[in-house]
C-alpha cells in the first residue's frame, strides 16, 4: 500500500490447517481449495484494512475460513518469510517496490494490477531439522519448527507440491504399502484417502480402528498392531522395509507413546511420514500426478521468460 492505493501481491492457501504454524505450513499460490467468493472477500477485508491501518509500505495478513465465514487471524504491517516467495512467484521484487513507496513513490509508478497474477502453481513448503536430531517427534503444531524453506513449480497443484517435498527431502512414492491411522475426526474422511491410495495401486495397512472404518466402506484394509498390542507391530513392519508411506493424524493422550514410536521409526528409516489429514490429501493428489507425468525442470529464468512472451 501507498496509502492511497493497494496491490495485493498474493493469496496464498496453506495447505495444513489452522492450528499448524504457518511457518511449518506448506501453502500454495494461488490458492487451489478457495472459493471465489472467499477470496473476493480476502481482498475487500484487506484493502479495507491497509487503509484503516494507514499503511505505507508491506503488509501480511492471515485469515481462517470456517463454514463460510472469514477471520482475521492477524495482521502485520511489515514484510514476512512469503516476500521472497511471492516475488519469485509473480516475477515482481516486492521488497524494492516497498523500499520506494516508503521514500514516497506510489504504487502508480510501477503500473501495477491490483492483484499480482502467476500463470502456474508455486507451492512453498517448510524444511525440518528432525533427522538431526534423534528422539525428537516431527508432530506439527502452534510452535514452530522448520528451518528453512523451499519452493516447487509445475502446472498442476499435484507436481508442483511434490516438487516441494523432493526438495524439502521428502520423496513420496509412486506405489508400495502405505500405512494409514488417524484420530477420529478424521475417520469419517479417510475413506477418501485409502480409496484413493487403492486405485493407485498401493496396499493399505492400518491400526484397527482405521481398518474397520477402512473395510466398512469397501477398502481393503489389512489390520496391523500397534506398538503395545503385539508382534509383529507396525514399527517392526517399518523397521523391515514393509512400510512405503505413513499418514498419522495424532489420537491423543492415550497413544501418545505408541505414535511417536511410530513417527520415530518413520523419519529414522526415511519413509515419508504426514502426520495431519489436509497434508495426505495433498500428498495423494501429488503421487496421483506423479504416476501419471514424469517431472519436468525448468529454471525460474525459463518461467518467467515464457510468461512474459505470451
Amino acid at each position: 500500500s501507498d496509502g492511497e492505493r493497494v496491490v495485493i501481491g498474493g493469496i496464498m492457501e496453506h495447505i495444513e490447517e489452522a492450528g499448524v504454524h504457518s511457518g511449518d505450513s506448506s501453502c500454495v499460490l494461488p490458492a487451489y481449495r478457495l472459493s471465489e467468493a472467499h477470496r473476493q472477500r480476502i481482498r475487500d477485508h484487506t484493502v479495507a484494512l491497509a487503509k484503516a491501518l494507514d499503511v505505507v509500505g508491506l503488509m501480511n495478513v492471515q485469515f481462517a475460513v470456517q463454514r463460510d465465514e472469514v477471520y482475521v487471524i492477524e495482521v502485520n504491517p511489515r514484510a514476512s518469510r512469503t516476500v521472497p516467495f511471492v516475488s519469485k512467484a509473480t516475477g515482481v521484487p516486492l521488497a524494492k517496490v516497498a523500499a520506494r513507496v516508503m521514500l514516497g513513490a506510489k504504487l502508480d509508478d510501477f503500473d501495477l494490477p491490483a492483484e499480482l497474477a502467476v500463470r502456474q502453481y508455486f507451492v512453498k513448503s517448510p524444511v525440518f531439522p528432525f533427522s538431526r536430531f534423534a528422539g525428537v517427534d516431527p508432530i506439527l503444531g502452534p510452535e514452530m519448527k522448520s528451518t528453512g524453506e523451499v519452493m516447487g513449480i509445475d502446472d498442476t497443484f499435484g507436481k508442483a507440491y511434490v516438487k516441494a517435498q523432493i526438495s524439502a527431502g521428502t520423496v513420496l512414492p509412486r506405489s508400495g504399502t502405505a500405512f494409514l491411522s488417524v484420530n477420529q475426526e478424521d475417520k469419517k474422511s479417510v475413506g477418501v484417502i485409502g480409496r484413493e491410495l487403492t486405485a493407485m495401486g498401493f496396499t493399505i495397512l492400518a491400526t484397527s480402528g482405521t481398518a474397520a472404518v477402512l473395510n466398512a466402506e469397501g477398502i481393503q484394509a489389512t489390520p496391523v498392531y500397534k506398538v503395545n498390542e503385539g508382534r509383529p507391530h507396525i514399527v517392526d513392519k517399518i523397521k523391515s522395509g514393509g512400510v512405503d508411506l505413513v499418514i498419522n493424524t495424532p489420537l491423543g493422550r492415550e497413544s501418545f507413546f505408541d505414535e511417536k514410536a511410530i513417527r520415530r521409526a518413520a523419519m529414522h528409516y526415511r519413509i515419508p511420514c504426514i502426520t495431519t489429514f489436509s497434508g495426505a490429501v495433498a500428498a495423494v493428489n501429488g503421487i496421483r500426478d506423479l504416476q501419471r507425468e514424469a517431472l519436468t525442470i525448468r529454471s525460474l529464468q525459463e518461467y518467467h521468460a515464457e510468461a512474459a512472451a505470451g
